[in-house]
């Protein structure tokens, strides 16, 4: 019989529960038991809701408070020294604080899972470094889910990819060499999950689907070899991509079971029923065969012929029905989505429906009788083919009729530059933010009580308009050169836009994690993209009205709009980017007519899109940045186009940086202690950057002396005349008062530097390996 499994559900809860849980206990009003308590009630409520869809493997430590990384860093005692010393387990305390940072302790990093919107907080090896048991949580939550009378599967992350997730704080120290001091620490797990109970255990080694270097292929090798005997029987899962030259060493590798994922990569099945009957030796395959990544409904007709043919192979007995990877990136429950229309509804499927068609497929696998559901499947999947909604004949035409003069800057930057400081006459080291400002309960307020009727619209955009004029008040009084409007009236940087674009829809309750509380609700593309009217000129033009200084016109890139939305699957990304890129120019060319001097197009995600095996590379970032020059060049040279890329690693793509040609590029910079600049400077970057002096995910507020501390390091590497100052990211996450004392350092340390009187400190040190950020 085939088996119905699961890798990983979402934690977040229907309503957010576990958001809200979490802010109340950093704001000090729940206790760490309390905590523990909410997390309790969610685990059990999502294990009976697995076993409620007919789930036969019902994954435990997938819940996490922050990140499953941090998880396996808690595990294994790597808590660095600022976070205190590890006296037995890892405490609450010490566990947010390495994702959060305290007032004397900065946060570790923080980068993307892979392709993913989703966040993890980066391990730290340093010389030297020493590792112990720090946490039960697997064991814990197996027990846990056992006493309810389940017995789960408990998920592991693997130990090469974590190793080779982190990142070296000491010269010289190579993580995998760090394999031998940790496995013991594995061992030590899965011999207590056996003692436990559990059958088998799932060990998520998704380093597997990228480019292996030879040391990784050994790490695979020889970690496995250690680990077989210590536990209960493995299901190895890789995921969001193709094993492909991988393909060998996984299927070599002594565990009982591999994972495929069969959306991503449908190919790879083939190669799969092609490999020697001795390398399969007996392994139970899992297939990947519902997207765990995106809310589209599965076709299940053609995900069932793929399962019969690997069950005609195998044998039904050998053989599970998964998601493609945990369901922790889509929302819990389409339940909840009355609002939508209804022929809309009908082509989507949340985590909770992804369950429902697993056990679909896995029945039909067993011979049960499910036309119903095949039927029903493959209406939906005819519907939403067919149906008129999705395309515009107009929005092809004029996305096909794009040629590469509409991708180029009439002048190169450096005749730009000059045109832009005659209109501009911005000082040296020119000071700004990013985009947001504090979005404070009363700014949340009243944007709730607008959308309940409560708050009619003209009480509404009174109440944007004075705060609006506020904020501007605020960056006078602070010194600012360029200014910012706010964005009071945005929910966030992709929905705001996405709810005035044709093609995309949203939903009520549609949230996901995208790091510890923080939680996105991303738009769905279901369509061709157009912009039937101005987006924000209304409100660019406003705030511009009130100050002599200029104001930032603030807009989302094509990219980013594309990369942080549930994205249409029936034509490429890159023709959908294309759409929005035009979109995005239209808003563009208003914008500059209104009077904006400055605008600045966001691509935090460029990166972030990069496919996960370099091969791949060239043809995305071709796209990528054809379409953000698309957006942007349609102005004068007056005309400054800023953009931003918070949380990137910048090193193996800088042509494409430069490619974007954006005048003034601001980055984040103050986790790696300005060491991502060591990039730039042996590019030679030919624009204006940015560089951030303050962590924004961090309620830490860093001093005047250690700001100019980084200023010096920048301008070691970027020439003054060419050099910003600002933070790394919005501020919207943080509170008045810090914001007003951060800015107020931040602006005296470019007096400083203007003053003349500060010598260049040299940038070393390991580069930062970091990806973009939701944080706007």
């Amino acid at each position: 019989m085939a088996i119905a499994a699961n890798l990983g559900f979402p934690r977040i809860g229907a309503r957010r529960e576990l958001k809200t849980a979490l802010e109340a206990h950093w704001a000090g009003r729940i206790s760490a038991e309390d905590l523990a308590a909410e997390g309790a009630l969610l685990r059990a409520r999502h294990w009976a809701l697995q076993k409620e869809a007919g789930l036969d493997v019902i994954p435990s430590n997938d819940f996490s408070f922050y990140d499953q990384v941090l998880d396996a860093t808690a595990l294994l005692g790597a808590v660095p020294e600022r976070f205190g010393p590890l006296q037995g387990a890892v405490t609450p305390a010490q566990y947010f604080a390495m994702a959060r940072g305290t007032k004397t302790a900065p946060a570790m990093e923080m980068t993307k899972w892979f392709d993913t919107n989703y966040h993890y907080i980066v391990p730290e090896f340093t010389d030297g470094q020493a590792f112990r048991l720090g946490s039960l949580k697997p064991v814990e939550e197996f027990l846990e889910a056992k006493a309810q009378g389940i017995l789960t599967r408990p998920v592991l992350l693997g130990p090469v990819t974590w190793l080779s997730l982190g990142k070296a704080k000491t010269a010289g120290v190579d993580p995998l060499a760090l394999l031998p001091a940790i496995l013991p620490i594995y061992a030590d797990i899965l011999r207590r999950l056996r003692q436990a109970g559990a059958e088998w255990v799932q060990i998520d080694e998704p380093v597997l689907v990228t480019d292996l270097s030879q040391g990784q292929a050994r790490a695979l090798r020889s970690a496995y070899a250690d680990l077989a005997e210590a536990g209960p029987k493995v299901m190895l899962a890789s995921y969001f991509g193709a094993l492909d030259d991988n393909l060998d060493l996984a299927l070599s590798l002594p565990t009982a079971g591999l994972h495929l994922d069969l959306v991503r990569a449908p190919g790879q099945i083939a190669q799969v029923l092609a490999a020697e009957s001795g390398q399969l030796a007996g392994k139970v395959l899992s297939l990947g065969l519902v997207d765990g990544r995106n809310v589209w409904r599965a076709d299940l007709a053609q995900a069932l012929t793929v399962a019969q043919q690997a069950a005609q192979a195998f044998g039904t007995e050998r053989i599970q029905i998964a998601p493609s990877c945990s369901l922790l990136h889509v929302p819990v429950d389409l339940a909840a989505e009355t609002g939508l229309e209804e022929d809309l509804r009908g082509w989507l499927a949340f985590a909770t429906q992804k369950l429902a068609e697993v056990a679909v497929l896995s029945r039909a696998l067993a011979g049960a009788d499910v036309a119903a559901d095949l039927a029903a499947s493959d209406a939906a999947v005819a519907a939403r083919r067919a149906s008129p909604r999705i395309h515009d004949p107009r929005v092809k035409a004029r996305s096909a009729a794009v040629t590469a003069a509409d991708l180029a800057r009439p002048a190169p930057y450096a005749q730009r530059a000059r045109a832009q400081q005659a209109v501009l006459a911005l000082p040296a080291f020119p000071t700004t933010t990013i985009g947001s400002f504090p979005q404070t309960a009363e700014v949340r307020r009243a944007r709730a009580d607008h959308r309940k009727g409560l708050l009619s619209d003209a009480d509404y955009t009174g109440f944007l308009q004075r705060e609006t004029e506020a904020c501007i008040r605020q960056q006078e009084d602070l010194g600012l050169d360029m200014l910012v409007h706010g964005e009071f009236e945005r929910t966030d940087m992709v929905e705001y836009f996405g709810e005035k674009l044709s093609g995309y829809a949203f939903t009520r309750a549609g949230w996901v994690q995208s790091y510890g509380s923080r939680c996105v609700k991303p738009p769905l593309i279901y369509g061709d993209v157009s912009r039937p009217q101005p987006m924000t000129v209304d409100w660019a033009r406003f705030a511009q009205a009130l100050t002599d200084r200029p104001v930032k016109g603030m807009l989302t890139g094509p990219v980013t709009l594309l990369q942080w939305s549930f994205v249409r699957d029936d034509q490429p990304r890159s023709e959908t980017c294309r759409q929005i890129a035009l979109a995005i120019r239209d808003e563009v060319a208003d914008l500059e007519a209104a009077g904006l001097r400055a605008i600045q197009i966001d691509e935090p995600a460029l990166r972030e899109g990069l496919p996960l095996r370099r091969a791949d590379w060239t043809g995305y970032l071709h796209w990528a940045v054809d379409a953000f020059r698309l957006s942007a060049a349609c102005v004068r040279d007056a005309t400054q186009i800023h953009t931003h890329m918070c949380y990137s690693e910048f090193s193996d793509i800088m042509p494409s940086i430069a490619a974007m040609d954006a005048d003034v590029l601001s980055i984040e910079t103050s986790r790696s202690d300005m060491d991502l600049l060591q990039d730039f400077g042996s590019f030679a970057y030919p624009n204006e950057i940015g560089p951030g002096l303050w962590d924004i995910h961090s309620p830490r507020v860093p001093s005047h002396a250690q700001m100019v501390t980084l200023l010096r390091k920048a301008s070691s590497v970027i020439p003054a005349e060419r050099l910003w100052v600002n933070p790394d990211c919005g501020l919207k996450t943080r509170a008045w008062p810090e914001t007003l004392a951060a800015l107020r350092n931040l602006v005296a340390a470019a007096a400083a530097l203007r003053a003349g009187d500060l010598a260049p400190l040299p940038v070393t040190g390991a580069k930062a390996r970091v990806q973009a950020c939701a944080c706007r």
